[in-house]
């Protein structure tokens, strides 16, 4: 047992398997302690049938998925639960998931409910499908072995979440062998990522949202062609917004540039990237251009007050908010 319940009230008890640990139980322990319900339960840690019999909850361990008796296992070969199949295709997700994707499937919203209480309720929505989709998935198809990618990875990726929990069972040779100890620091560890990436939705990437649409709708001001959006500030998260603006718009494909002012009062102008594709941008700046800087860069293009452009053409760099603008009117036109 990880934790002592000191409460004279009947104890909550939540199960899960002992030994090794994974980042799907130590996250589905996590979100199920921060319900109502859940918050004082203590953590079983056992894979004797007869104490998991006693929990009140089991996550991961049993050979049981059962939302009535509160069963949530995956490891059974009769389990093929995906958020698509299990929500009849309102989440059009088809990994399988794991402890922590069915306790989130489950106890979702209402966690959500905990960690932003005064948000919208569209907004908690939309922060429930992003939340699996760019966090909870990961942890599913890693738990489950799914690769990323059908191709061999070019390098290692070793710092992701589940590799750091795993780092922190005690290693075979430690003289402590307390994994319910580490058990506990996983859950945290776990918790922390969570919580941070539910604020950067609600607190940065949502409201974002609001300033992308301002001037999505107003690009044919910019320019008359819409191809480019000027932003009055950079910093703002705009790439996945601008991505779901041009879906729902109809014109998917169509910015090829953003402009805005930089920290240091300088404007930039930066190539949109092909949704899913890493670095490939929809249209770089031209390749005459490319690592080309100052007045060699101003030069070439006949633009006042040039600072650069990558050598890759992703981005490029004026004093000006005019001098970025006739970069970007220029790139459109040597397409």
């Amino acid at each position: 047992m990880v934790q002592e319940h000191s409460s004279k009230r009947p104890c909550i008890r939540i199960g899960t398997h002992n030994g090794t640990f994974h980042c799907d139980e130590a996250l589905a322990c996590f979100m199920l302690k921060q319900l109502p319900e859940y918050k004082d339960a203590s953590i079983v840690r056992t894979r004797d049938s007869a104490q998991l019999a006693e929990c009140d909850i089991v996550v991961d361990v049993g050979g049981v998925y059962d939302p009535a008796t509160h069963r949530y296992d995956h490891h059974q070969r009769s389990f093929t639960g995906t958020m698509a199949n299990l929500t009849d295709g309102k989440m059009n997700f088809n990994t399988k998931l794991s402890s922590a994707g069915l306790v989130y499937l489950h106890f979702g919203r209402r966690l959500l409910e905990q960690l932003m209480p005064n948000s919208k309720e569209d907004h908690k929505e939309i922060v429930y499908k992003r939340l699996y989709e760019y966090f909870m998935e990961e942890i599913d198809a890693v738990d489950n072995g799914i690769n990323a990618t059908e191709e061999k990875p070019k390098y290692h990726v070793t710092t992701t979440l589940g590799g750091r929990v795993r780092d922190l069972n005690p290693a075979w040779n430690d003289s402590n062998q307390d994994f319910d100890g580490q058990f506990v620091k996983a859950t945290e560890l776990v918790g922390s990522e969570l919580v941070n990436r539910v604020d950067g939705m609600v607190n940065r990437w949502l409201p974002a949202l609001d300033i992308v649409r301002k001037a999505f709708n107003k690009r044919h001001e910019v320019h008359s062609s819409g191809k480019i959006v000027k932003f009055e500030t950079g910093g703002c998260p705009w790439k996945e917004h601008l991505y779901q603006l041009e879906k729902q718009a109809g014109c998917e494909g169509e910015v090829q540039y953003v402009i805005y002012s930089d920290s240091n009062g300088s404007w930039r102008v930066q190539a949109v990237g092909v949704q899913g594709e890493g670095f490939t941008s929809r249209l770089p700046l031209p390749e005459s251009w490319r690592g080309v800087r100052d007045e060699k860069l101003s030069e070439l293009t006949g633009i006042p007050d040039c600072i650069f452009v990558h050598a890759s053409g992703f981005i490029g760099g004026n004093k000006s908010e005019e001098g970025a603008m006739e970069m970007a009117r220029q790139a459109l036109q040597m397409k």
